[in-house]
């Protein structure tokens, strides 16, 4: 899928490709432009051409084809250290030897930047990164959120107009993670930064993303705000990939307008809108989010398709109830429901009706 190209774009990517061998190619013809202040988030499986994008445009990485810009001017041909992009990795990438303002200090040398005028950003950089007491340590005397800290500090202190992030949040606990996430993206909107992210965690390019693009066998397979990637999926892999999702397999019967007839491979006949099927006869793979799907009949919407199931396993989960059911012939459709006290508790081996709005219900891509 191609983004336009546009006149205001700072970072251009224009029918880039990547091989490694002369024959493969990781990175497969990206058309990909970011206005200046984006935050966006490469996100796919190990191997979908992600990380290669974010060295491309490091400089790690040469494209085999196709130019790379920024800010309106190719930077194909020059250095990684003349490119002015901060970087941030998941293992830290701090020097041993040096203390955390020596760390700091570092890039700022490489610029030749007087000693006041570097104490000066060293300082502002530590306190955005709420490191100020930490200037004299040394990386081994500092937990791992504090060095992930001390190496956003360090991509920050010579204030690029450009930082790139791969993985930087892989290494911590699932609360740190979800601290920082939350930092990150308020000081790169605060500073007005691009910033490149690289995650295969859908929830973190959900939650930190002004833009996702879904990576998958070395193409951008959608590109699209968090929520209309979530509530919009454009393909089977997409929906897939990012949240949980139900599938149901069958045959477009007949398409009217937006709305689709499908015969599931079990023999029901269900509505849906045809995303990327486009006449009768054409196998699809039907999409449908859990937390889309009613079993409790008051609740359920005017215009809602009903089908029968059988709950199969019922999980309290606190905040939700998560149910497995077996639906058209699959014991893998799952619902969840908001825990109310209108929401009655299930019981597997009950038999139910559920009912979801067409609308809500995709027609993808077999």
């Amino acid at each position: 899928m191609a983004d336009t190209m546009n006149n205001d774009a700072f970072v251009e990517f224009e029918r880039v490709q990547k091989s490694y061998d002369g024959e493969n190619l990781v990175v497969k013809d990206l058309n990909l432009s970011l206005p200046k202040g984006e935050f966006l988030t490469m996100l796919g499986p190990s191997g979908s051409g992600k990380t290669t994008c974010l060295m491309m445009l490091a400089g790690f990485e040469t494209a085999t084809y196709g130019d790379i810009r920024l800010d309106g001017v190719s930077i194909n041909n020059i250095p990684p250290h003349k490119r002015g992009i901060g970087m941030v990795f998941q293992n830290y990438a701090l020097f041993p030897h040096m203390t955390v303002a020596e760390n700091l200090s570092f890039p700022l040398e490489v610029r030749k930047m007087g000693k006041s005028k570097r104490e000066e950003k060293i300082i502002r950089a530590l306190d955005m990164v709420q490191m100020g007491d930490f200037a004299g340590r040394r990386p081994a005397q500092l937990s791992g959120g504090q060095q992930q800290r001390i190496a956003l500090a360090r991509a920050l202190v010579f204030e690029p107009e450009l930082v790139l992030m791969d993985e930087p949040l892989g290494a911590l606990d699932k609360q740190l993670r979800e601290t920082l996430q939350f930092e990150i993206t308020k000081l790169a909107h605060d500073l007005g930064i691009t910033t490149v992210y690289v995650t295969h965690d859908q929830t973190e390019a959900l939650t930190m993303s002004d833009r996702v693009a879904v990576f998958d066998d070395g193409r951008i397979q959608q590109l699209a705000p968090p929520d209309k990637l979530y509530e919009e999926p454009e393909n089977s892999f997409v929906a897939q990939f990012i949240g949980e999702n139900n599938t149901l397999e069958g045959v477009v019967k007949e398409i009217k307008g937006d709305v689709a007839l499908v015969q599931l491979d079990s023999g029901e006949v269900i509505q849906a809108k045809p995303i990327n099927v486009t006449q009768a006869g054409e196998r699809t793979r039907v999409s449908i989010r859990p937390e889309r799907v009613e079993y409790n009949e008051e609740r359920m919407q005017d215009g809602a398709f009903t089908l029968k199931a059988e709950v199969l396993e019922f999980i309290y989960m606190g905040d939700i109830f998560r149910t497995r059911l077996r639906v058209a012939g699959r014991d893998d459709f799952v619902i969840k429901t908001r825990n109310a006290p209108d929401q009655a508790r299930l019981i597997p081996g009950s038999q139910i009706k559920i009912g979801w709005l067409p609308e809500d219900c995709r027609a993808l891509d077999a």
